[in-house]
């Protein structure tokens, strides 16, 4: 099939490139020429595991091309993807400027070429419901009636997206045309191998299910911080209590590990904008209002551990972090932890110098020449009088201690990740913290 793919962030880049790896011709446009000028000269330009090795695949098989012209990509397709930032605006509502935009031109485009041939319109993006309802009003004000809306929401991972495209779990497609849902169904059979289900479904079900999906993940991650809170008081282990729980095949082993908060471009967007639309709904979220809440607040746990354990006064101190992305496996660093706690360090009078394997070009971007960035994750650790742990990469799960302690002013460890045992930690001699856990004092 003959598909284009609007906008080349992460989602976008691996639907276009595991189409393409299918045997589609994908036509790739992006507005930002730094984006483009990477992406012909057959550079990834996001940290995605294993996506480089079929991107050029396809560019060599002459399957994946790139343009800055949204022109090209409508004219020459027939299956247009809308893969656009919705950011969160001021009140906690989705910005759907660029997918309305585009679906502006994408009318004006049909028109003033009188290109009369079927196009599917999918929206990709996560966008609020209704939103598809918007777009086909839109494109119809230009006078283009052969074409059909689809709503075809994402559920890939970061850092498993690749994976997560290609062997999906299941595949959700919206649309109130059969002829649309035939020929999207056609598009993902290859996917679906395996027997994993494609769900059909009207256009607002669709819009409303990856809406409550994230917001399902994410209740489910706060709710277990708030245990892990709750057994620090009460001294009970929150590991144990993790395992007791996912054991029962009711609620499974998935989303249940505590921490120091959720964070990305999807949890946090996600859940405000439900809580918004569901609100000019009137039909408040009551339980999402409080997992934001609730998820604000144990972003700076550790930070409170770290205040009490220094008296309240931690200027002049210096602080080692390992992990500045928001999860292991990519350099995405959207509302993660990291952010919110390197600030609070630094407007205490603290020094940091971070280490993270792929986030640092992103950090160097936020954090400017606020705070040291180390070559390795050891470089971080000198002279340092503790070492914060804010994301868990595998690199970070089996270091050697004994490095550590030689370059650390006291051997002291803040993990916000639950990433060593208690025992290990104690039997090696550091004053460690951790999550829902027992401190292990010196």
């Amino acid at each position: 099939m003959n598909l284009s793919v609007i906008g080349t962030g992460y989602v976008g880049l691996v639907a276009a490139t595991c189409f393409a790896e299918m045997g589609n011709d994908v036509i790739c446009m992006d507005n930002s020429p730094e984006i483009l000028e990477k992406l012909k000269k057959s550079i990834v330009p996001i940290y995605e595991p294993g996506l480089d090795i079929i991107f050029q695949r396809n560019i060599e098989k002459k399957r994946l091309s790139f343009t800055g012209e949204l022109i090209d990509a409508v004219l020459n397709s027939d299956i247009i993807f809308y893969c656009l930032p919705t950011p969160q605006g001021g009140d906690g509502s989705a910005d759907l400027r660029f997918v309305l935009g585009v679906a502006d031109e994408t009318g004006k485009i049909l028109k003033e070429n009188n290109d009369n041939n079927y196009k599917i319109i999918v929206n990709k993006s996560t966008v609020p419901v209704g939103t598809g309802q918007k777009v086909k009003k839109v494109i119809e004000s230009h006078g283009v009636k052969n074409f059909d809306i689809v709503s075809n929401p994402e559920f890939q991972r970061e850092g498993f997206a690749v994976e997560d495209f290609m062997k999906p779990d299941r595949i959700v497609i919206g649309s109130s045309s059969k002829k649309a849902l035939s020929v999207m169904k056609d598009l993902y059979v290859p996917f679906v191998r395996q027997g994993n289900p494609i769900f059909e479904m009207d256009l607002e079900s669709a819009e409303v299910t990856k809406y409550a999906s994230n917001s399902y993940l994410a209740m489910r991650i706060t709710f277990m911080n708030e245990i892990a809170n709750f057994c620090e008081k009460v001294g009970a282990n929150v590991d144990m209590v993790r395992r007791g729980i996912a054991s029962d095949n009711r609620i499974g082993k998935r989303f249940l590990f505590p921490g120091i908060g959720y964070g990305g471009s999807c949890f946090p967007k996600d859940v405000k904008a439900l809580i918004k639309t569901s609100s000019e709904f009137k039909s408040e979220m009551t339980i999402l209002k409080q997992v934001d809440i609730v998820n604000s607040k144990q972003k700076l746990v550790l930070i409170g551990k770290i205040l009490e354990h220094f008296k309240n006064y931690i200027k002049n101190k210096h602080f080692a972090v390992w992990g500045l992305s928001f999860k292991p496996n990519t350099d995405d660093m959207r509302e993660a932890a990291s952010i919110v706690n390197i600030n609070k360090l630094i407007e205490h009078g603290a020094t940091v110098s971070a280490y993270d394997p792929a986030a640092m070009e992103v950090a160097k971007s936020i954090f400017k020449d606020s705070i040291v960035y180390a070559e390795n994750q050891y470089d971080a650790l000198k002279d340092a009088d503790a070492l914060l742990i804010f994301t868990e990469w595998n690199e970070f799960r089996y270091p050697d201690f004994n490095k550590i302690r030689s370059s650390l002013k006291n051997p002291l460890i803040f993990d916000g990740r639950n990433i060593y045992d208690l025992e290990k930690m104690e039997e090696l001699g550091f004053c460690y913290y951790s999550i829902g856990r027992k401190t292990i004092e010196k």
